[in-house]
Formats: structure tokens, C-alpha cells, sequence
């Protein structure tokens, strides 16, 4: 299992566009992808309902996860989308 701890820098957090860029992401990946709030459960990182229940803020820290040939690349791309600052006016 490969684990990434990422802070949210998107001021909307893990709320519609930002929750469907990462779900759309995660779905393509051939294996279980998880994140979760730091300390907390992890939930289906492919289930757009799953990432918007986990209501991760800006500035929140979360850990993303997966297990497979080409986590370290898919954990990437994740915390790329998690990372990159919601552009002004979003």
C-alpha cells in the first residue's frame, strides 16, 4: 500500500469540482484507491458520493492511498488536483 499525505490547498476543499476532477481521476486507476481525513476512515476515492461525505476543507490535511503497479503515479495526479490552489473568482 502506497500512502500520500496531502494538504488541501483548494479554498473549496473536496466540494463539487475539485471532488469530480479527483473521482474522475481515481476511477481510471485499475485498483482501490482510498482518501481519507488525517486520523480518520478511509473511504472509496472512485464513489463521488464517498469523497463529497468526507467534506475535507482548505487547509485540511487528508491521506490518499492505493495499492498496485502505478500507485506512486495515480497518487501523483491525485495530489496534484488536491494541491493546486482554486483559481481567484472560482
Amino acid at each position: 500500500m502506497t500512502e500520500r499525505n496531502v494538504k488541501i490547498e483548494s479554498k473549496v476543499g473536496l466540494h463539487a469540482r475539485p471532488a469530480a476532477l479527483f473521482v474522475q481521476t481515481a476511477a481510471k486507476a485499475p485498483m482501490d484507491v482510498t482518501v481519507a481525513k488525517r486520523g480518520g476512515a478511509p473511504v472509496n476515492a472512485k464513489s463521488i458520493l464517498a469523497v463529497l461525505g468526507l467534506d475535507a476543507r482548505h487547509g485540511e490535511d487528508v491521506v490518499i492511498a492505493a495499492d498496485g503497479e502505478g500507485a506512486d503515479e495515480l497518487l501523483d495526479s491525485l495530489e496534484a488536483l488536491l494541491s493546486k490552489p482554486e483559481p481567484e473568482g472560482a
